[in-house]
């Protein structure tokens, strides 16, 4: 069996592609489509002296660049800890938890964010990461509270936000009464 030299390959890549681009702007200039010409490819005779360089091709509009976009979207499905106008102890500490769904198509990543949107901190940070979720699973988000001293009702509602600090799906809070 006879062995090809890997120059061998690349000189046959080279006159197949050459012949692919002559072909192709035969048929660009002739205003025919491709498949209407009657030459096959094995027919084309090649010039013996291949060319040094090959002339890049500036008549082709450049190739679009593919961006994906998806759907943020979050869905708050309950309450886990605190349930709304529960009854705490001034000063108490609180530990808050939501499940929610992710059910856009986007799969929240370290640069999703949870922010105070209305309402009283409660002693948060009015911005903290969002738990990461990949698209349609739930999750529970928690944050960490702490009722103030003074009586009364408050609330601090949290909405998320995307890694270009767009709002999106439902909001959600707490709901205390500090007696």
């Amino acid at each position: 069996m006879r062995q090809i030299s890997p120059g061998s390959i690349s000189i046959f890549l080279y006159i197949l592609l050459s012949a692919c681009c002559l072909l192709a702007l035969t048929a660009c200039e002739s205003n025919q489509p491709l498949s209407s010409m009657t030459a096959p490819i094995a027919s084309l005779t090649l010039v013996q002296k291949l060319p040094t360089t090959v002339p890049l091709i500036s008549t082709l509009p450049p190739q679009p660049t593919l961006t994906l976009i998806c759907t943020d979207n979050l869905l708050f499905i309950d309450d886990v800890t605190i349930p709304d106008n529960t009854v705490v102890a001034p000063s108490s500490k609180l530990d808050k938890q939501w499940l929610v769904q992710n059910n856009g198509d986007c799969n929240w990543d370290a640069r999703y964010r949870l922010r105070l949107i209305s309402g009283d901190a409660l002693s948060a940070p009015p911005e903290q990461a969002l738990y990461p979720a990949r698209a349609g699973t739930q999750v529970t988000l928690r944050i960490l509270f702490t009722a103030p001293q003074e009586t009364g009702s408050y609330v601090s509602e949290w909405q998320a936000f995307d890694a270009n600090g767009i709002p999106f799906g439902e909001s959600f809070f707490i709901k205390i009464v500090v007696q």
